[in-house]
């Protein structure tokens, strides 16, 4: 049997928005996100290949494999075009999506993605892999967070109860192994990040223990960058209002293609 990608959905209305948690994650940490968001605006939460009811989604780990598997489910479901956000790993498979159909993205919002420079904190996230229990899962969350930011005590139980399900915690253990090889990720080239004609914004926290907010220097012009001062990693949990505002904000841009038209209304 063949499992099939795990989405929960939320909300109606005219516009879709599809949230892409981190490693380790699941559909479940964006429920603030949601509330936030929703009832006017129709949002699917995924779980990741490798990740939650998705554990045993056929070759699950890679981001590129979970960027395919998002668009097959998107085009199944007959939806054209999305905004879409992703949290770290989910940010690199957000921005994947976006390279391989670009008409299919009406905007990306990523949170501390990964894929925009080599550092990567390999043995935080190698230690967050192996957490099992409550306690653990707690420390790995506060190291990975700002230190203003305590770990939500849902979010602690939530990943727990994920955790026991038979095989997720190998399976995590494995795809970090492959994440953080040599110390370093994989790399999206900027010269392709260019390319992205879409709104995109890029939200890092100052204080980002895992993927240095230095990697927000140096992108395409035409992303809005966007500092969260004193916040980590954990941005969905940490700041799920700001995260909501954000994906928002960014839904109602305009795309590089129109903006010399908007500037010239407007002048």
């Amino acid at each position: 049997m063949v499992s099939s990608l795990y989405v929960a959905e939320r909300g109606v209305g005219p516009k879709t928005v599809v949230l892409l948690h981190g490693f380790g994650g699941c559909h479940d940490i964006w429920r603030e996100v949601t509330s936030a968001l929703a009832p006017d605006i129709r949002t699917l939460a995924y779980d990741l290949p490798g990740h939650g009811l998705s554990l045993d989604f056929p070759g699950g780990g890679p981001a590129r494999t979970a960027a395919r598997a998002v668009l097959a489910d998107l085009a199944a479901r007959g939806i054209a075009r999305a905004h879409v956000a992703g949290h770290s790993m989910g940010g690199a498979v957000a921005a994947l999506m976006a390279l391989a159909e670009p008409e299919t993205i009406a905007s990306l919002t990523l949170l501390a993605p990964g894929g925009f420079g080599p550092e990567i904190n390999g043995p935080l996230l190698r230690r967050c892999a192996a957490a099992a229990d409550r306690r653990e899962i707690r420390a790995c969350l506060a190291a990975m967070s700002g230190p203003q930011s305590p770990p939500p005590e849902r979010i602690v139980g939530v990943l727990a109860e994920v955790r026991r399900r038979p095989g997720q915690l190998r399976k995590l253990i494995e795809i970090s192994a492959v994440m953080t090889k040599d110390e370093r990720q994989g790399v999206i080239p900027r010269e392709q990040l260019d390319t992205l004609d879409m709104p995109v914004m890029v939200v890092w926290g100052t204080d980002d223990p895992v993927l240095p907010v230095t990697q927000a220097d140096g992108l395409p012009a035409h992303f809005h960058i966007h500092h969260v001062l004193d916040a980590g990693h954990m941005l969905v949990e940490e700041v799920p209002e700001v995260v909501a505002q954000a994906v928002r904000r960014n839904m109602a841009r305009r795309g590089r293609r129109l903006r010399p038209t908007l500037d010239a209304a407007a002048s």
